[in-house]
């Protein structure tokens, strides 16, 4: 169990509350999120029934985070690392502003959650190891959040932090613009 636990081990979290004054970095050129996977689906289903057991609001799809999520799964896959930080260091928060940006809006804010496991995870077993720490518990429950990105990526043998391992890792990006 504890060999586990370490393996699901979830990255510290931050909040970022920004009003306008981060600039973009720069758009990036990947194309929008794809139909979210079943993963996906159960997981924004679990959230959103989470909120409610907890009087919060249901939170919508976006896209621009679901593209945010899907860019850092899949860099995090590819490179082999497991961080809020992007591969060059830059936070994660200014890495999702480039996909959910500031224009137009007085307010600004974002939280991501993320998990690797093996492949066979599910929406119940990721949204209960986020549960199960205190950080992403207090992520899943902030009750400023209006959207929700999701990405869960499959990978055969993930190299570096993974082992080459068979291994799902899941991003959830949240976010609020006024």
């Amino acid at each position: 169990m504890a060999r586990r636990a370490a393996r699901i081990v979830t990255a510290a979290l931050t909040v970022v509350g920004l009003w306008a004054v981060v600039a973009p970095a720069g758009a990036s050129n990947q194309a929008p999120a794809a139909a979210m996977s079943g993963l996906e689906q159960g997981v924004l289903a679990d959230v959103n029934a989470l909120r409610h057991e907890h009087g919060l609001g249901s939170l919508r799809f976006s896209t621009k985070l679901a593209a945010a999520a899907r860019a850092h799964s899949f860099e995090m896959a590819k490179r082999g690392y497991f961080s809020h930080d992007s591969a060059n260091g830059s936070s994660f928060d200014r890495r999702i502003v480039r996909y959910y940006p500031l224009r137009g809006t007085r307010y600004w804010s974002v939280g991501e959650n993320l998990l690797w496991s093996s492949p066979d995870v599910d929406a119940s077993g990721a949204l209960s190891m986020w549960m199960n720490s205190p950080e992403h518990r207090k992520i899943l429950l902030t009750g400023r959040w209006r959207e929700i990105g999701l990405s869960a990526v499959h990978v055969t043998g993930a190299p570096g932090t993974y082992g080459g391992r068979e291994v799902t890792i899941v991003t959830a990006d949240f976010g609020v613009r006024r």
